[in-house]
């Protein structure tokens, strides 16, 4: 008899493996975590994985519990026992990936980070990685040679944003040219699902040696319910830049998305009175470093993204496409 999945999560994204568990209707399988002196630690599994197909879900984030690097250690020794203990097949599934930004050299003799955690998940026996919304999904693809699927929030925000505009104008904007493409894809989600004409724009935006600059906004906004896409918001300097950009070209309301909410330093700016009508994330990085500033009246909104996983897995399981889940959605327009 074909024995099911197994599913591990460590302690750092326990409860996205609980939500995804619950919609796979399995249980989460045992781990046994330890800490030593001096930063060291172990993870092993508490069930035989010999002969099973195994996934592993680690967001590579950090927080005040552990730093991203200590997530990434913690996840490539996991596999790495797995795959010893006779697990035929692990997939990592990473909602948040560290060092995707870091995709190319910029400077001279800069790193390929992206690349080298490739290279470290490969070193440890990963079969399959699973992740969601990186910076560069090319660049992601060509960084790994063992199988990879690359799942995009696209199509849940679109349905979010058709809920929030109630059948008013909406602009979906890009705070900058890279991510352009980005936010076509959640405007032309949303057209198919109101079958009427959204607005784009794209706001101009140029960052040298970490200083922002731009102020050119691109596109009708206007009266507009304007929703701005973004991969990850940091500090929040473009994203608040591109909100104000908005404002003052009329848009009747801002809303702010991003599929990562890293929310370093600075980024509560965007609950302050100048940012966004409202502020969305998905709970790939739970917005922690966030707090409510009194009287503001930005709406903080967590969009679950674990089903998402969840489908990936059951596709994985069953032998079909995870690209379909997207292929799907174009194919309805």
């Amino acid at each position: 008899m074909h024995a099911g999945p197994l599913l591990f999560a460590p302690d750092a994204t326990r409860q996205f493996g609980e939500r995804m568990a619950a919609t796979l209707r399995i249980e989460l399988a045992p781990l046994e975590e330890r800490e030593y002196e001096g930063g060291e630690h172990k993870t092993r599994p508490l069930v035989s994985v010999r002969g099973r197909s195994v996934y592993v879900v680690q967001s590579l984030s950090g927080d005040g519990a552990g730093s991203a690097n200590d997530r990434l250690c913690h996840v490539l020794f996991l596999i790495a026992a797995l795959k010893d203990a006779g697990a035929s097949r692990v997939t990592a599934c990473l909602p948040y990936l560290a060092y995707a930004r870091k995709d190319r050299r910029t400077k001279e003799r800069d790193p390929v980070n992206s690349r080298y955690v490739a290279q470290l998940f490969e070193a440890v026996g990963v079969d399959h990685v699973v992740t969601l919304d990186v910076h560069n999904v090319a660049a992601f693809e060509n960084a790994f040679r063992c199988s990879v699927d690359h799942l995009e929030v696209a199509p849940l925000l679109a349905e979010r944003i058709v809920q929030m505009a109630a059948g008013q104008p909406v602009s979906v904007v890009s705070p900058d040219f890279g991510g352009a493409k980005r936010a076509q894809r959640v405007q032309e989600l949303v057209a198919v699902r109101t079958e009427s004409d959204v607005a784009f724009a794209v706001f101009e935006k140029r960052r040298s040696s970490g200083v922002v600059s731009g102020d050119l906004l691109v596109g009708p906004v206007e009266g507009r319910h304007v929703v701005l896409v973004d991969d990850l918001i940091g500090a929040g300097t473009t994203m608040l830049r591109a909100v104000q950009a908005c404002r003052m070209s009329g848009a009747a309301s801002v809303t702010a998305f991003a599929t990562h909410g890293v929310f370093a330093p600075g980024a509560e700016r965007l609950l302050a009175a100048d940012g966004p009508d409202r502020l969305w994330t998905t709970d790939t990085l739970l917005p922690i470093r966030l707090q409510p500033v009194p009287g503001a009246g930005c709406r903080l909104e967590v969009l679950p993204v674990s089903p998402l996983f969840a489908e990936a897995v059951r596709r994985i399981e069953a032998c079909e496409s995870v690209v379909a889940l997207r292929e799907m959605e174009r194919k309805k327009r």
